[in-house]
């Protein structure tokens, strides 16, 4: 992509009202704009990034055996009723029709895939089932705040499982755990499962997953040696305590809530009289867990965690190009070179956002910072002169240069 064409450049200020720094730095580089509070517009570069999120966590889905479905974000009052929620959960955002049937704008969807399920299972043949979706959702939050890490329109990822035993649920629960680490590292980030209240989905305990930033809302009593960690709700030790896991001494840190899991027993499939027939004949309720990931949350979270005072530093699996290659200079044949460059990585596969523009160096560096591709590719008349180009990680100070009939393959090592 030449960054000429884009739409949507950076910006060197944004708003005074805008305090959280995922916001800050997402606005500046052009990768999000601010419509209302908590509403955001995805402009191509953070679109991109979004939708590398969302396949990681497609792929993950996937590999546990979930089918993806994409169910209504507009649903009737009646359902919500049925489950005592139309009243109970405040941020749901209710309107009518000009026929006067009332609806609410989904915030969560265990009022739609009950019903659902139960219209296609009868039998124990049929179970387990998992179904997920990558949806977006909508919630009247009092105050829209934290930039995307606390929006009113929002990307969620929901899984939902249906079993015949505790056991089978516990086995598939537990495979959520596990798929659940494992993609918030393919993510870049550093997760920990901490045990929590299961607020209005369940009585049971949940599990959520934390990532530690002064920007988050929670705090955790967390081991950093062996992963230990407990929410501060409901922590049954304290900071500086000896780990009940390890013996290390634990700490305690501000943290943001990347995603989480419940085991909800048969409070929904009570709700809708959803039984299953088992080998006997006899009815019996279909035991339910959720699953639930913020994608619009997750990328804020990865800015949050991953960045320093130039700019944003994006983990190469979820960055919008993993090259930000910049002709530097107004000579012919710098820019000669560099188009050759771009021709030769978009040959190989290799995602780039070229900076073709008539613009002064500091600017198109800065610029460079801010975005925070992975890898910065510099072709200047130093780098003409020795047949090279100026290669440098985003998250590293130093630069080598790397000779042009070379570049490429380098490249390629670096995205692996």
């Amino acid at each position: 992509m030449r960054y000429s064409l884009l739409f949507g450049k950076t910006r060197k200020e944004v708003s005074k009202d805008e305090i959280s720094l995922n916001a800050q730095l997402l606005i500046r580089g052009g990768f999000v704009d601010k419509l209302a509070a908590g509403i955001y517009t995805y402009l191509p570069l953070g679109l991109r990034v979004l939708k590398k999120i969302e396949n990681i966590i497609r792929e993950e889905m996937n590999g546990l055996g979930a089918q993806e479905i994409l169910m209504p974000a507009l649903q009737p009052k009646d359902i919500w009723e049925q489950t005592g929620r139309w009243e109970s959960l405040d941020v749901l955002y209710k309107l009518k029709s000009r026929q006067d049937k009332e609806y609410a704008l989904g915030s969560t969807q265990e009022e739609v895939v009950t019903p659902l399920v139960k219209k296609f299972i009868s039998s124990y043949k049929d179970l387990p089932l998992y179904l997920y979706q990558i949806q977006t959702k909508f919630r009247d939050e009092p105050r829209a705040k934290s930039g995307i890490l606390r929006g009113r329109e929002f990307g969620m990822k929901d899984l939902y499982s249906f079993h015949t035993t505790q056991e089978d649920l516990e086995n598939f629960y537990q495979k959520a755990i596990d798929v659940y680490l494992r993609l918030f590292t393919k993510c870049g980030l550093k997760a920990y499962k901490i045990e929590a209240s299961g607020g209005t989905f369940t009585k049971k305990f949940s599990h959520e997953f934390a990532v530690i930033t002064p920007a988050g809302e929670d705090e955790m009593i967390y081991c950093d040696a062996c992963g230990f960690a407990q929410n501060t709700e409901v922590a049954k030790v304290s900071e500086k305590d000896p780990c009940p896991t390890c013996g290390k001494e634990l700490k305690k840190a501000t943290d943001v809530e990347a995603g989480n899991i419940f085991d909800l027993q048969t409070k929904y499939t009570d709700a809708f009289d959803f039984k299953y027939q088992d080998k006997d004949g006899q009815l019996k309720p279909v035991l339910m867990g959720c699953y639930g990931i913020g994608t619009s949350r997750l990328l804020g979270t990865i800015v949050e965690a991953s960045h320093d005072d130039k700019g944003i530093i994006w983990p190469a699996s979820v960055a919008p190009y993993l090259v930000h290659l910049v002709a530097l200079g107004s000579d012919p044949e710098i820019a000669k070179q560099a188009e050759k460059v771009y021709q030769d990585m978009q040959q190989a596969g290799i995602e780039v956002l070229y900076d073709d523009r008539d613009e002064q160096t500091g600017v198109k560096l800065n610029d460079a910072d801010l975005i925070g591709i992975p890898c910065r590719v510099i072709i200047s008349k130093k780098t003409l002169s020795e047949k090279s180009a100026e290669l440098k990680a985003r998250a590293e100070e130093k630069a080598e240069l790397v000779k042009l009939d070379k570049l490429v393959n380098q490249l390629k090592i670096c995205s692996q």
